[in-house]
């Protein structure tokens, strides 16, 4: 599933390639048919995303809710756009560019107070810049679960995903099983910033980089991860393999429905 800087990044796109111009829209799988003929030919407004959720302004309070769930996906192209196949959800299409979106978990019309009702179910965004981590902190420092599950909450804090949640626990040397009352405010503080800081430079490079300039494969004179997922990082996805900065064995095990991974040295209880 997405994190939250692809669906920042998709929000940003979109108004680059769309916004304040009319656009046909269209739905040649059928499900959005109805929604696509009251939306189609009038102007993108306004671009909004809140963690894993993508809204799409037309005005007049019309917005489409686009969450991506586990098999979404979302492609742009350019002008003229090939025939959609009949697994196409939604295609926008201007004289320059077309957008594709195949496979959403949602994809459906809804109006102001809807949308507000999504955002006031969701914690804060890290990329939100109205958002800060007050809220989060309220419901983390109360609580049991540990704080592995509790940053892949979207309740609590949206956006983060399994990615983000391996790096920037061991970037600070957080045990993942630790209880969210167990961190100290200073910590809480400390991951919310880079929090804003990764997640921000996610979306200006399109993907996720967590090492540090120190520990780069240039730096450290090691070979670059291979991955589909791309970007550097410290122990996601690196199961068994030696951590970059103590050598020991990567950890993984199932955690809140998603596989965790960490380093039994680096992130000491």
């Amino acid at each position: 599933m997405p994190e939250g800087h692809t669906i920042h990044r998709l929000a940003e796109d979109h108004f680059v390639r769309f916004g304040d111009r009319p656009a046909r829209v269209s739905s040649p799988q059928g499900k959005f048919a109805d929604s696509a003929a009251l939306l189609d030919g009038r102007v993108l407004a306004d671009v909004d995303a809140h963690g894993k959720h993508l809204f799409l302004g037309f005005g007049a309070d019309d917005w489409v809710h686009v969450h991506l769930g586990l098999f979404g996906k979302l492609g742009f192209g350019t002008a003229p756009a090939p025939p959609p196949t009949d697994t196409v959800r939604l295609r926008l299409l201007n004289d320059e560019h077309y957008a594709d979106l195949r496979g959403p978990t949602t994809c459906a019309l809804v109006g102001g107070p809807e949308k507000q009702a999504i955002h006031d179910r969701l914690g804060p965004d890290p990329l939100r810049p109205e958002d800060d981590g007050e809220k989060a902190w309220a419901r983390i420092s109360r609580s049991r679960t540990t704080v592995a599950a509790l940053l892949m909450d979207q309740k609590v804090i949206a956006g983060v995903g399994n990615v983000y949640r391996a790096e920037v626990l061991f970037r600070h040397g957080i045990d993942p099983y630790r209880a969210g009352r167990d961190l100290t405010r200073a910590e809480w503080e400390s991951i919310w910033a880079d929090l804003v800081a990764l997640m921000r430079e996610g979306v200006r490079n399109n993907r996720i980089d967590t090492v540090r300039p120190e520990h780069t494969p240039e730096a450290m004179g090691r070979p670059p991860r291979v991955d589909d997922h791309g970007g550097e990082v410290y122990v996601y996805r690196r199961a068994r393999m030696p951590c970059h900065l103590c050598g020991t064995e990567i950890r993984t095990a199932p955690l809140a429905a998603r596989n965790l991974f960490w380093c039994p040295v680096c992130q000491r209880r």
